[in-house]
């Protein structure tokens, strides 16, 4: 009698959580992403074209283009970012760790590939996915996991390819589909493997047995919030300030200016992958800046680097990964982005 009284007590603390943490997960991101990219869509193959570049109407004045672009920076990201700190401070208090580590957490290369898998219905942005790569890390998810999670996130955002082949063309959609998938198993899988795993710092222990105290629940989670909070978004903040100040120099429109050349499909990769952009604005810039001239080699590599990652979604996870994964996720997104130029410019 005592078994069954505590097998049934059990049932509800075992699964009322993870439930939360789903609806959540379905309620945030149908307001956030999917309703609005449905409408989005239709606007996309009517006018062929999603609205204007964030990088158009560049200040002459430092200060004056990094209040400028952060505004309409985060005017188009706030409620994404503000989900992405909810989702990765729930995944750390709802979701049983063991459960992610017999998905995500195997260092083998089926981590990696349910990472990319999870991440096809986020859509979030670099920066937005960064707190919930955290959190899963936190929960000591792998790193190739985590990492294919957070890069399919921009990269393989089903909405971002619709978008793509009514303004740019299909065959665009094309080349960031396979060229998308193979960087985020490419870097996923050798970060994985040229970067050993921390052992001296252990991850918080945040899923011990649950309590069935509410107060404590809700302790725990504002706890996990504040702390996520504070090691993400203030740099984030600043990043994306002095990235907005630095952004005349990094995109130049000057018609011409980027011709189709090997050197520009690097000056570009790597300007892309320092660069912080809102979900899909990587279409629009390059649709302008090849209207300005930019050959179609550079705008392939920028298709590639300007959503996988940027330098504000980099600081927002120094502590959640190794430094060493850090630079060498952003070192081989800028190669895999060359190569995907490369390719623009010697065979198509």
């Amino acid at each position: 009698m005592t078994g069954q009284s505590s097998s049934r007590a059990a049932t509800p603390l075992t699964w009322w959580k993870p439930a939360l943490f789903f609806l959540v997960v379905i309620v945030g991101l149908w307001y956030v992403k999917w309703q609005p990219y449905y409408g989005k869509a239709f606007t996309a193959a009517d006018t062929h074209s999603i609205g204007k570049s964030i990088l158009a109407q560049a200040a002459d004045n430092p200060w004056r283009a990094a209040l400028d672009y952060a505004m309409v920076y985060f005017l188009a990201v706030w409620k994404a970012a503000v989900l992405g700190v909810l989702l990765g401070s729930l995944i750390q208090v709802l979701i049983p760790r063991d459960w992610l580590l017999r998905t995500l957490g195997q260092p083998r290369f089926r981590g990696t590939l349910l990472g990319t898998l999870f991440s096809l219905p986020g859509m979030m942005c670099t920066c937005c996915a960064a707190p919930v790569a955290a959190g899963m890390r936190r929960q000591q998810v792998s790193m190739g996991g985590a990492l294919a999670f957070w890069l399919g996130n921009p990269l393989l955002n089903p909405a971002t390819l619709v978008f793509m082949g009514f303004v740019l063309g299909w065959q665009f959609t094309l080349i960031r589909l396979v060229a998308g998938l193979a960087t985020v198993l490419l870097v996923a899988t050798l970060v994985q493997k040229w970067v050993q795993e921390p052992t001296s710092t252990q991850p918080v222990p945040v899923d011990t047995p649950v309590d069935s105290n509410d107060s404590t629940f809700f302790a725990r989670w504002g706890k996990t919030l504040w702390t996520l909070f504070w090691n993400t978004i203030p740099v984030y903040i600043v990043a994306v300030l002095v990235l907005g100040a630095a952004r005349v120099w990094l995109f130049p429109h000057a018609d011409g200016a980027v011709g189709n050349t090997l050197f520009w499909v690097i000056a570009m990769a790597v300007a892309g992958a320092l660069f912080v952009i809102p979900t899909a604005a990587e279409i629009p810039i390059v649709q302008t800046m090849m209207l300005a001239g930019m050959g179609m080699a550079p705008g392939l590599a920028l298709l590639i680097t300007l959503p996988a990652l940027s330098l504000p979604s980099l600081f927002m996870l120094r502590k959640a990964f190794p430094a060493k994964a850090l630079w060498l996720s952003g070192g081989l997104v800028v190669v895999c982005g060359v190569i995907t130029g490369g390719v623009g410019l010697y065979v198509l």
